[in-house]
Protein backbone atom coordinates (compact mmCIF):
# COMPACT_ATOMS: atom_id res chain seq x y z
CA UNK A 1 0.00 0.00 0.00
CA UNK A 2 1.21 3.27 -1.10
CA UNK A 3 0.46 5.05 2.11
CA UNK A 4 -0.47 9.02 1.27
CA UNK A 5 0.74 11.73 3.47
CA UNK A 6 -2.73 13.28 4.42
CA UNK A 7 -3.27 16.60 5.45
CA UNK A 8 -6.48 18.49 6.54
CA UNK A 9 -7.49 21.59 4.83
CA UNK A 10 -10.43 24.46 6.01
CA UNK A 11 -9.11 27.71 4.16
CA UNK A 12 -7.90 29.16 7.19
CA UNK A 13 -4.15 30.32 7.00
CA UNK A 14 -3.01 27.56 9.35
CA UNK A 15 -4.31 25.11 7.68
CA UNK A 16 -2.76 26.37 4.34
CA UNK A 17 0.32 26.54 6.00
CA UNK A 18 0.06 22.99 7.35
CA UNK A 19 -0.54 21.68 3.53
CA UNK A 20 3.16 23.19 2.85
CA UNK A 21 4.21 21.35 5.43
CA UNK A 22 2.97 18.27 4.15
CA UNK A 23 3.73 18.41 0.16
CA UNK A 24 7.38 18.89 1.47
CA UNK A 25 6.89 15.89 3.51
CA UNK A 26 5.14 14.07 0.84
CA UNK A 27 8.25 14.78 -1.92
CA UNK A 28 10.34 13.42 1.00
CA UNK A 29 8.88 10.29 1.89
CA UNK A 30 7.99 9.94 -2.13
CA UNK A 31 4.49 9.70 -1.12
CA UNK A 32 0.96 10.88 -2.96
CA UNK A 33 -0.09 14.12 -0.96
CA UNK A 34 -4.20 13.60 0.05
CA UNK A 35 -5.79 17.00 0.28
CA UNK A 36 -8.97 16.34 3.05
CA UNK A 37 -11.74 18.80 3.83
CA UNK A 38 -14.07 17.22 6.37
CA UNK A 39 -17.30 19.31 6.12
CA UNK A 40 -20.35 18.80 8.38
CA UNK A 41 -24.25 18.52 7.58
CA UNK A 42 -26.22 21.90 7.98
CA UNK A 43 -27.94 20.61 11.33
CA UNK A 44 -24.28 19.91 12.66
CA UNK A 45 -24.28 16.38 12.30
CA UNK A 46 -22.30 14.61 9.57
CA UNK A 47 -23.41 11.46 7.68
CA UNK A 48 -27.17 11.32 8.60
CA UNK A 49 -28.72 8.66 11.25
CA UNK A 50 -31.41 7.65 8.28
CA UNK A 51 -29.88 9.17 4.96
CA UNK A 52 -33.24 8.59 3.32
CA UNK A 53 -34.93 10.44 5.79
CA UNK A 54 -32.54 13.96 5.84
CA UNK A 55 -30.48 13.45 2.62
CA UNK A 56 -26.63 12.75 2.91
CA UNK A 57 -25.11 16.14 2.88
CA UNK A 58 -23.46 17.69 -0.40
CA UNK A 59 -20.35 18.87 -0.99
CA UNK A 60 -19.43 22.61 -1.43
CA UNK A 61 -19.13 24.45 -4.43
CA UNK A 62 -16.68 26.69 -2.07
CA UNK A 63 -15.04 23.53 -0.16
CA UNK A 64 -14.01 22.09 -3.88
CA UNK A 65 -12.96 25.21 -5.33
CA UNK A 66 -11.03 25.93 -2.40
CA UNK A 67 -9.13 22.41 -2.53
CA UNK A 68 -8.60 22.35 -6.24
CA UNK A 69 -6.92 25.78 -5.63
CA UNK A 70 -4.33 24.86 -3.00
CA UNK A 71 -3.49 21.54 -4.90
CA UNK A 72 -2.71 23.74 -8.20
CA UNK A 73 -0.71 26.47 -5.85
CA UNK A 74 1.16 23.07 -4.08
CA UNK A 75 2.26 21.39 -7.53
CA UNK A 76 3.01 24.43 -8.99
CA UNK A 77 5.66 24.58 -5.80
CA UNK A 78 6.32 20.86 -6.41
CA UNK A 79 5.82 19.77 -10.01
CA UNK A 80 6.77 16.33 -9.43
CA UNK A 81 4.12 15.68 -6.28
CA UNK A 82 0.81 13.92 -7.06
CA UNK A 83 -2.28 15.07 -5.17
CA UNK A 84 -5.79 14.04 -4.49
CA UNK A 85 -8.07 16.08 -3.05
CA UNK A 86 -11.26 14.91 -1.04
CA UNK A 87 -14.62 16.87 0.32
CA UNK A 88 -15.74 13.74 3.43
CA UNK A 89 -19.05 14.26 4.99
CA UNK A 90 -18.12 14.29 8.81
CA UNK A 91 -16.24 16.30 11.04
CA UNK A 92 -12.54 17.17 10.08
CA UNK A 93 -11.09 15.52 13.50
CA UNK A 94 -12.85 12.49 12.89
CA UNK A 95 -12.39 12.96 9.18
CA UNK A 96 -8.52 12.98 10.29
CA UNK A 97 -8.51 9.98 12.77
CA UNK A 98 -10.53 7.57 10.22
CA UNK A 99 -7.56 8.81 7.35
CA UNK A 100 -4.85 8.38 10.04
CA UNK A 101 -5.69 4.29 9.36
CA UNK A 102 -4.77 4.30 6.08
CA UNK A 103 -1.75 7.02 5.84
CA UNK A 104 1.89 7.05 5.92
CA UNK A 105 1.72 10.93 8.36
CA UNK A 106 -1.10 13.00 8.87
CA UNK A 107 -0.61 16.66 8.75
CA UNK A 108 -2.75 19.45 10.91
CA UNK A 109 -2.72 23.34 11.69
CA UNK A 110 -2.70 24.42 14.99
CA UNK A 111 -5.67 26.33 14.56
CA UNK A 112 -8.74 25.62 12.13
CA UNK A 113 -10.95 28.37 10.36
CA UNK A 114 -12.35 30.58 12.74
CA UNK A 115 -9.78 29.28 15.54
CA UNK A 116 -9.29 32.14 18.70
CA UNK A 117 -6.00 33.56 18.85
CA UNK A 118 -5.49 32.76 22.42
CA UNK A 119 -6.37 28.48 21.34
CA UNK A 120 -3.12 26.91 21.66
CA UNK A 121 -4.13 24.43 19.66
CA UNK A 122 -7.26 24.31 17.96
CA UNK A 123 -9.84 21.00 18.99
CA UNK A 124 -9.16 18.99 15.70
CA UNK A 125 -5.22 19.01 16.14
CA UNK A 126 -6.27 18.23 19.61
CA UNK A 127 -8.60 15.02 18.41
CA UNK A 128 -6.35 14.19 15.70
CA UNK A 129 -3.03 13.85 17.57
CA UNK A 130 -3.81 12.04 20.34
CA UNK A 131 -5.97 9.26 18.36
CA UNK A 132 -4.10 9.21 15.26
CA UNK A 133 -3.87 5.93 14.21
CA UNK A 134 -0.37 6.78 12.35
CA UNK A 135 2.30 9.67 12.96
CA UNK A 136 1.15 12.74 13.32
CA UNK A 137 2.62 16.40 12.49
CA UNK A 138 1.37 19.16 14.36
CA UNK A 139 2.52 22.81 12.93
CA UNK A 140 3.66 25.14 15.21
CA UNK A 141 3.54 27.95 15.00
CA UNK A 142 1.31 28.67 12.46
CA UNK A 143 2.82 31.48 10.61
CA UNK A 144 6.08 30.04 10.59
CA UNK A 145 7.36 29.31 7.29
CA UNK A 146 8.95 26.21 6.33
CA UNK A 147 11.74 25.71 8.67
CA UNK A 148 15.33 25.04 6.42
CA UNK A 149 17.74 24.63 9.25
CA UNK A 150 17.86 23.23 12.72
CA UNK A 151 18.25 19.44 13.86
CA UNK A 152 15.30 17.43 14.77
CA UNK A 153 15.05 17.19 18.82
CA UNK A 154 13.77 14.15 20.34
CA UNK A 155 12.72 13.63 23.99
CA UNK A 156 14.16 10.50 25.35
CA UNK A 157 13.05 8.86 29.00
CA UNK A 158 13.52 4.99 28.22
CA UNK A 159 9.38 4.41 27.47
CA UNK A 160 8.48 2.26 24.82
CA UNK A 161 7.05 5.10 23.32
CA UNK A 162 10.40 7.65 23.23
CA UNK A 163 11.86 4.06 21.29
CA UNK A 164 9.46 4.73 18.62
CA UNK A 165 10.03 8.44 18.60
CA UNK A 166 13.54 8.01 18.82
CA UNK A 167 13.25 6.12 15.26
CA UNK A 168 10.58 8.31 13.84
CA UNK A 169 13.40 11.02 14.46
CA UNK A 170 16.14 9.23 12.92
CA UNK A 171 14.32 9.07 9.54
CA UNK A 172 13.26 12.85 9.55
CA UNK A 173 16.64 14.14 10.63
CA UNK A 174 18.12 11.63 7.69
CA UNK A 175 15.51 13.10 4.95
CA UNK A 176 16.43 16.68 6.14
CA UNK A 177 20.10 16.49 6.41
CA UNK A 178 20.50 17.61 9.59
CA UNK A 179 21.71 16.18 12.81
CA UNK A 180 19.43 14.56 15.66
CA UNK A 181 19.75 15.87 18.66
CA UNK A 182 18.71 12.87 22.06
CA UNK A 183 17.87 15.32 24.97
CA UNK A 184 17.17 13.94 28.61
CA UNK A 185 15.61 16.14 31.32
CA UNK A 186 16.82 14.85 34.91
CA UNK A 187 16.20 16.57 37.65
CA UNK A 188 18.64 17.40 40.62
CA UNK A 189 19.93 14.79 42.31
CA UNK A 190 19.04 12.26 39.38
CA UNK A 191 21.31 9.44 38.61
CA UNK A 192 23.64 10.60 35.89
CA UNK A 193 24.66 7.33 35.07
CA UNK A 194 20.93 6.41 34.59
CA UNK A 195 20.49 9.67 32.09
CA UNK A 196 24.00 8.57 29.98
CA UNK A 197 23.09 4.85 29.67
CA UNK A 198 19.50 5.99 28.41
CA UNK A 199 21.02 8.36 25.97
CA UNK A 200 23.47 5.78 24.91
CA UNK A 201 20.84 3.10 24.50
CA UNK A 202 19.24 5.61 21.96
CA UNK A 203 22.00 6.67 20.31
CA UNK A 204 23.40 3.48 19.41
CA UNK A 205 19.53 2.24 18.15
CA UNK A 206 19.83 5.72 15.85
CA UNK A 207 23.32 5.23 14.58
CA UNK A 208 22.75 1.60 13.74
CA UNK A 209 19.51 2.33 11.45
CA UNK A 210 21.00 5.56 10.24
CA UNK A 211 25.04 5.18 9.48
CA UNK A 212 26.28 8.35 8.67
CA UNK A 213 23.66 10.77 10.45
CA UNK A 214 24.77 13.15 13.22
CA UNK A 215 23.71 12.17 16.93
CA UNK A 216 24.01 14.43 19.81
CA UNK A 217 23.21 12.93 23.08
CA UNK A 218 22.49 15.76 25.51
CA UNK A 219 21.26 15.71 29.82
CA UNK A 220 19.40 19.48 30.79
CA UNK A 221 18.93 19.25 34.51
CA UNK A 222 16.02 21.05 35.39
CA UNK A 223 12.97 20.44 37.72
CA UNK A 224 9.97 20.46 34.82
CA UNK A 225 10.54 17.88 31.42
CA UNK A 226 8.19 19.59 29.71
CA UNK A 227 9.36 23.34 30.12
CA UNK A 228 13.13 22.39 28.93
CA UNK A 229 12.15 20.53 26.58
CA UNK A 230 10.00 23.20 25.05
CA UNK A 231 12.49 25.94 25.40
CA UNK A 232 15.12 23.60 23.48
CA UNK A 233 12.56 23.61 20.63
CA UNK A 234 13.28 26.97 20.32
CA UNK A 235 16.43 26.36 17.76
CA UNK A 236 15.16 22.97 16.60
CA UNK A 237 13.22 22.17 12.94
CA UNK A 238 11.32 19.71 14.61
CA UNK A 239 10.96 17.93 18.03
CA UNK A 240 9.64 14.47 18.16
CA UNK A 241 7.81 13.89 21.22
CA UNK A 242 6.29 9.91 21.95
CA UNK A 243 2.35 10.05 22.43
CA UNK A 244 3.12 8.46 26.10
CA UNK A 245 6.19 9.08 28.29
CA UNK A 246 7.51 6.27 30.81
CA UNK A 247 4.50 5.25 33.55
CA UNK A 248 2.53 6.55 31.08
CA UNK A 249 -1.65 5.01 32.09
CA UNK A 250 -2.23 2.39 29.00
CA UNK A 251 -5.81 4.74 28.47
CA UNK A 252 -4.05 8.13 28.44
CA UNK A 253 -3.85 9.25 25.12
CA UNK A 254 -1.39 11.75 25.13
CA UNK A 255 1.46 12.32 27.75
CA UNK A 256 1.76 15.55 29.60
CA UNK A 257 4.78 16.09 27.79
CA UNK A 258 3.78 15.70 24.34
CA UNK A 259 0.52 17.63 25.64
CA UNK A 260 2.77 20.16 26.02
CA UNK A 261 4.57 20.30 23.07
CA UNK A 262 1.82 19.92 20.76
CA UNK A 263 0.65 23.27 22.54
CA UNK A 264 3.54 25.40 23.14
CA UNK A 265 6.95 24.26 21.01
CA UNK A 266 8.36 26.49 19.18
CA UNK A 267 8.37 24.08 16.24
CA UNK A 268 6.36 21.35 14.69
CA UNK A 269 5.92 18.70 16.72
CA UNK A 270 5.48 14.72 15.40
CA UNK A 271 3.54 12.61 17.58
CA UNK A 272 5.24 9.10 17.09
CA UNK A 273 1.74 6.67 16.97
CA UNK A 274 2.65 3.38 15.39
CA UNK A 275 1.20 2.72 12.37
CA UNK A 276 -1.95 1.10 11.88
CA UNK A 277 -2.14 -2.36 10.54
CA UNK A 278 -2.63 -2.26 6.34
CA UNK A 279 -6.06 -3.44 6.03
Amino acid sequence: MNRPVVVGVDGSPPSLVAAEHAAQEAVWRSRPLHLVHGYLHPLGYGVPINPYEVGVPAASEDGRKMLEQTAAELVDRWPDLTVEVRQVAGGPGATLVEESRRAELVVVGSRGLGGFAGLLLGSVGTQVAAHGHCPVLVIRPPDRPLPTEGPVLVGVDGSESAELAVGYGAEEAGRRGGPLVLLHVAAEGDDGGEAAALLATAGAAARGSHPGLTVEERVIVAPKPDQALIEATAAAALVVAGSRGRGGFAGLLLGSVSQALVHHARCPVLIAHPYQPEQ
